[in-house]
């Protein structure tokens, strides 16, 4: 407990930075003030809507898991399986090549169909963050987060090849932007995804529109209580409000997460990592309702109020978040692996360390039915 004498001094103190650093609000409202008269009412509009969705890390945290096991299962809206595979942060890398491309070099799932699309043979070549040792380890265990995120690209440009039998909007979980791809594969992977939604729209005419949707953002961060002190966004309507390639450059460490095809063409580097041009969207009719950031894939961004009227007429619907895109938060549902499904992977688990101890088997038995965590007694 902090004693009142040092609540005074902290106090003091805490209004002269504030003091000091008035400046930078004066600053962050400058910049974003010039988005006062670009606010844009949406309308909703009847498109089918389907989301695409991995499951999280944090949905599958086992309680007991010695060998850190992550579970890799991308589904969507409609409970459609796309992949389900396990791997652990020692898993061999030259193992998982097997598992995306056969000898000959034939793909054996999405992944390794992408592969083959952008003329790479292994993953160290797809991604510069997955790294063999010596001995075909991986270099840190955070790259099965960026295997996941490969996986889910890799997913959405094989559905991107399917036959739709309507209009079709793909939303997916995050912005349409990457940084784990080597060298320019990412671009050469949007060009791609273009190049099979116009098949689409020529072939058989159903317009396929791809969307993200981000619950955060550095830009929405840094510049939210500048638009609320701007009133910018604080509409009785649904709304949104296109964002300035240069005032997302601001707010990114690394301006080139914000650099599109826009900016390189200006005579700036290659777009490497960008594949959206970012909107900031309130799917609400009042004002304080909650502003989401939204990339739209950038060779369709002269269609927005079409995507955006789509989107809202899914998000108006949204449960259990009010104005959030329902068929994200559908997915979301089928992906997370919960309840029954949980304890089976656990049962899993436990079956499969059974196995490989073999004779000493009876002490996982007796290790079972030990408190893994007695310090919780405390809140009986």
């Amino acid at each position: 407990m902090i004693d009142p004498a040092t609540q005074a001094q902290l106090k003091e103190a805490i209004i002269d930075c504030i003091d000091t650093d008035q400046g930078i609000l004066e600053n962050l409202r400058n910049e974003i003030r010039p988005l006062q008269g670009k606010t844009r009412p949406i309308q909703p509009r009847s498109t089918t809507s389907i989301s695409i969705v991995g499951t999280d890390g944090g949905n599958n945290q086992l309680h007991f898991d010695p060998f850190l096991i992550q579970i890799v299962r991308v589904v969507d809206s409609s409970d459609n399986e796309y992949c389900l595979e396990a791997v652990s942060p020692t898993t061999p890398i030259s193992k998982l090549n097997h598992r995306q491309l056969s000898g000959d070099g034939t793909p054996q799932t999405a992944l390794g169909e992408m592969m083959r699309f952008l003329g790479v043979e292994t993953l160290p070549m797809l991604s510069h963050m997955i790294r063999p040792t010596d001995k075909d380890k991986p270099v840190s265990p955070s790259w099965v987060q960026v295997y996941r995120e490969l996986v889910e690209w890799a997913i959405l440009f094989a559905i991107l090849k399917k036959d739709f039998g309507t209009d079709t909007l793909i939303v997916c979980d995050g912005l349409l932007r990457s940084k784990v791809f080597a060298g320019d594969l990412f671009n050469r992977l949007l060009q791609g995804m273009h190049d099979r939604i116009e098949e689409q729209r020529q072939r058989s005419r159903r317009r396929i529109y791809l969307v993200g949707v981000a619950k955060h953002s550095k830009v929405l961060s840094r510049y939210r209580l500048a638009m609320a002190l701007e009133e910018i966004l604080q509409t009785d309507y649904p709304a949104y409000v296109e964002v300035p390639r240069e005032v997302e450059e601001r707010a990114y460490i690394w301006s080139e997460f914000a650099r599109g095809d826009d900016r390189a063409e200006e005579g700036g580097e290659i777009n490497k990592f960008v594949g959206g041009k970012m909107f900031l969207v309130k799917f609400g009719a009042h004002s304080r309702d909650p502003i989401w950031p939204v990339d739209i894939f950038v060779p369709q961004v002269s269609e927005v109020q079409k995507i955006l009227g789509s989107l809202l007429a899914d998000a108006i619907n949204g449960f259990p978040v009010a104005h959030y895109p329902r068929c994200l938060q559908r997915a979301h549902e089928n992906a997370a692996l919960v309840g029954f499904d949980f304890d089976i992977l656990q049962d899993f688990i436990y079956d499969g360390v059974r196995k490989s101890l073999e004779g000493e088997a009876s002490v996982l038995d007796v290790f079972q039915l030990q408190d893994a965590d007695p310090a919780q007694r405390r809140y009986g």
